[in-house]
């Protein structure tokens, strides 16, 4: 697949599928809470990929953790059946969305790394999708996770891969290079894709992530925004100092950053609102990328720590 157009930047579906997530702003993006009925989101979510597939966007990603998005990605598809040969989807599994549609919900996503897992969410993938997705990923694989050492459930993903799809996983937490360099390692692995949080702010996962790409792996920059936090709202002055001496927005200076890396093939944007999405098509790498990039890193657990306080909005 060759990435075209914008940078090789993708459209990640995390926060337009279901009524709550943790990015900074959303209410102001979304508006009144009691609008956000699924038809709401559809539509938004359907005229978001009209508007990143205008823009030469081709590679969309959704989970099934993302409430509705998988079924928001299927319909769009089936109204513009001629478009799918031309992109590449990926989705994930070992999340589940239990959060009932309720902003307040007291828990809104539950984890299952199991091969039980596996086989109830793959047929659930396909058939909201309304065909097999390109790439199929393990949601969120930390070093706790039995995914990596379950004999059974790594040759189902093998017979997976031998069908033509690319398997792989996505990680978060201050550990997200060890898990990588131990899924490359993987004897026999059926892993060719990984997606992680790279951002000015966390950039500790960068050296496994060159050696996944090394060794042949695609690579998926997730989270390239903080979650909302590295944009022009956002309180880190620094990071809108670098920006505005750049001579760009915040968020694209921040995915500018991140497809500036040689291993990164493809950044997602997050956006939820189409002028998002084309502050985000913006992005160029920075004309001053280093040293003053690595001089933004913080140290991993604090970053975590801090990601796991955002409020569900």
């Amino acid at each position: 697949m060759t990435w075209r157009n914008h940078g090789r930047i993708g459209l990640g579906l995390a926060a337009i599928g279901r009524p709550a997530y943790i990015t900074a702003g959303r209410s102001g993006d979304l508006g009144d809470e009691s609008q956000r009925t699924r038809a709401y989101l559809q539509d938004r979510a359907h005229r978001l990929l009209d508007a990143a597939w205008d823009a030469g966007v081709r590679y969309f990603d959704a989970a099934r953790s993302y409430g509705h998005a998988e079924k928001y990605l299927g319909s769009w598809l089936a109204s513009h059946p001629g478009r799918r040969r031309d992109l590449v989807i990926g989705s994930k599994w070992g999340y589940e969305y239990v959060g009932n549609w309720k902003m307040d919900a007291e828990v809104h996503e539950r984890k299952e790394h199991s091969i039980a897992m596996f086989e109830r969410q793959w047929p659930q993938t396909v058939q909201a999708l309304g065909s097999t997705p390109d790439f199929y990923l393990i949601h969120s694989v930390t070093p706790d996770s039995p995914a990596l050492t379950d004999t059974h459930l790594l040759e189902r993903l093998r017979q997976l891969a031998s069908t033509g799809i690319r398997v792989g996983l996505s990680t978060s937490g201050p550990a997200q290079g060890e898990v990588i360099d131990y899924a490359v390692a993987v004897p026999d692995s059926p892993f060719t894709v990984v997606q992680a949080t790279w951002n000015v702010l966390e950039q500790s996962a960068a050296p496994a992530l060159e050696q996944a790409h090394a060794a042949g792996w695609l690579v998926v920059v997730k989270e390239a925004l903080a979650n909302g936090r590295l944009t022009d709202r956002g309180a880190i002055d620094e990071v809108i100092g670098l920006a505005r001496r750049d001579h760009q927005t915040t968020d694209a200076y921040a995915i500018g950053a991140a497809l500036a890396q040689p291993w990164a093939d493809v950044v997602l944007s997050g956006a939820v609102t189409t002028q998002q999405l084309q502050g985000n098509l913006a992005a160029r790498a920075p004309r001053t990328l280093t040293p003053d990039v690595r001089e933004l890193t913080t140290e991993p657990v604090g970053y975590w720590a801090g990601r796991a306080s955002l409020a569900w909005a």
